[in-house]
């Protein structure tokens, strides 16, 4: 299963979620891809992707999150031992989000969310201070982003894949670029045609 965990005001309408479920039903894998709207709790959010996961058909999974669903799939990771693609990940959101306490529009279909005090709580009892088996985790961050600074992902994820973008920015506007190197990741690149 490929779960994708989308970002902060984000939601399954993103252009990175689109682009994957696209790709995916071309190649007939839809049955693997879950991208669910995220609660603002974060541990609502993190509650929902286990049960998620819980109810796929394999046990392989990878939890592909972007932004601060980068900083959910690493606490997922880390607690159950999934793969995990990062896509310009939040590393200390409860500080970067401290700015956005109160409503706040949602990006897609209109909307908005009430961002809490106990929401940053929240966060700060799912930090993950160090990552283990580095092997798990694949990096793919924008020195452009200009929301999150890619110097604290690069440092708080030592010794994983890592692919780092040259300018770009905190969407990953080319993020079609970097798919097929997403999807063989998680186990789901194209199967070759017989010769």
């Amino acid at each position: 299963m490929i779960l994708y965990l989308h970002g902060f005001r984000s939601s399954p309408q993103s252009f990175k979620a689109r682009v994957m479920n696209a790709r995916l039903a071309e190649l007939g894998r839809l049955s693997e891809w879950q991208c669910p709207v995220l609660p603002v709790s974060p541990y609502e959010s993190i509650e929902l992707a286990e049960r998620i996961a819980a109810s796929a058909r394999d046990d392989q999974i990878t939890v592909v999150g972007s932004s601060l669903g980068g900083f959910y799939a690493t606490y997922l990771a880390e607690k159950h031992g999934w793969r995990a693609v990062l896509l310009n990940p939040a590393v200390v959101p409860q500080n970067d989000l401290s700015h956005y306490l109160g409503e706040q529009p949602l990006w897609h279909g209109g909307g908005s969310i009430t961002v809490l005090p106990r929401h940053l709580d929240e966060l700060r009892a799912l930090s993950v201070d160090a990552i283990t088996q580095p092997e798990r985790y694949f990096l793919i961050a924008a020195t452009g982003d200009e929301v999150l600074d890619y110097r604290t992902m690069l440092a708080h994820y030592p010794g994983v894949r890592t692919t780092l973008i040259q300018g770009g920015d905190h969407a990953i506007s080319d993020f079609p670029k970097y798919l097929d190197d997403v999807l063989a990741f998680c186990g789901r690149e194209p199967t070759p045609a017989a010769a």
